[in-house]
């Protein structure tokens, strides 16, 4: 069974999947999924991912917090 049906949904996972020419990752929170598809929301949207095209995937801690130092970089 894939890791993908027993986590809850908004856990943040990373999704490894095939795609043309190789692989790709798609990392941030489980938002639907269904019996044929599951969907990331990443940095840069909504990424639908067909199950058959997954080759891995986790659940995965949260991002480490923006440092002070990172925060003042960004003024």
């Amino acid at each position: 069974m894939s890791p993908l049906t027993e986590v809850p949904l908004g856990t943040r996972v990373v999704v490894r999947y095939r795609i043309e020419g190789g692989f790709t990752d798609a990392l941030g929170p489980l938002r639907e999924r269904d019996a044929n598809t599951c969907t990331v929301e990443t940095k840069r949207g909504l990424v639908v991912v067909p199950l058959d095209a997954v080759v891995a995937a986790k659940p995965v801690p949260p991002p480490p917090e923006k440092s002070a130092r990172a925060e003042r970089r960004q003024l």
